[in-house]
């Protein structure tokens, strides 16, 4: 960070490595699906880079780490720390699995890619104006995206409570947050204060890492961290 920004708490979100329905497009909420090879071959490239010791994610630095509790994201943050990490952090009561990380519940639609909905719900006369769009229409006995951001607003509570004491880095204050596609790009709009229909295009990769933050050491500047510089390994 620059200077003035020094210190100030961040918050890391690990999107889950590749599954099958990754790689075709499937909304995959409630369904239980294994990382493929390639996933945890993404999640382990991440962590070997970016998760250690005065790496971009140290472990030490962390306040809490807050995960989905789908089978796809735990897997996620047992490749992406260490063993020692991972027992450290849990003995010390800061790994919470959540159900409010679970990735966006797609109801009727779970299984399906975007064509099909749009398909079967033109057929049932819906979106006559506009095609459907998850952000603004939610989902058919699943949620609508107004329950989606109560659950990323309480949660979102929970992390300003626990890093508000520390904006300038008077304790390390990181968190980290193991999930999905859709709920971490919720959860971007939501940290940002966005309503979940605004327009905020967004990608973020199988085993990637996001990161949020705040301006000017501020709870209620909250930013996205679009670019940083990585420190040296200490020999």
């Amino acid at each position: 960070m620059a200077d003035k920004d020094a210190g100030t708490p961040r918050v890391y979100l690990a999107r889950h490595g590749e599954t099958e329905w990754t790689k075709n497009g499937r909304y995959t909420g409630i369904t239980e699906l294994e990382l493929t090879d390639n996933g945890v071959k993404q999640v382990l490239g991440t962590s070997k880079i970016l998760v250690g010791r005065s790496k971009l994610l140290d472990p030490s630095k962390l306040a809490h780490v807050f995960i989905s509790p789908r089978t796809r994201a735990q897997a996620t943050f047992a490749l992406l720390f260490d063993g020692p990490s991972r027992d450290e952090l849990t003995q010390r009561g800061k790994v919470t699995t959540t159900e409010e990380l679970a990735e966006w519940d797609y109801g009727e639609y779970e299984g399906l890619l975007t064509g099909e909905i749009r398909a079967r719900r033109k057929e049932q006369g819906l979106d006559k104006e506009k095609p459907w769009d998850i952000w603004r229409d939610g989902c058919e006995d699943g949620e609508t995206a107004q329950q989606v951001t109560d659950r990323l607003d309480n949660l979102i509570r929970t992390i300003h409570k626990l890093q508000e004491p520390y904006m300038r880095g008077e304790k390390p204050a990181d968190v980290v947050l193991v999930a999905h596609g859709h709920l971490l790009r919720a959860f971007a709009k939501r940290w940002l204060k966005y309503p979940m229909e605004a327009p905020l295009s967004m990608m973020i990769e199988p085993g990637g890492i996001g990161i949020l933050s705040y301006q000017h050491h501020n709870i209620d500047e909250p930013a996205f961290l679009l670019g940083m510089g990585f420190p040296l390994e200490e020999k």
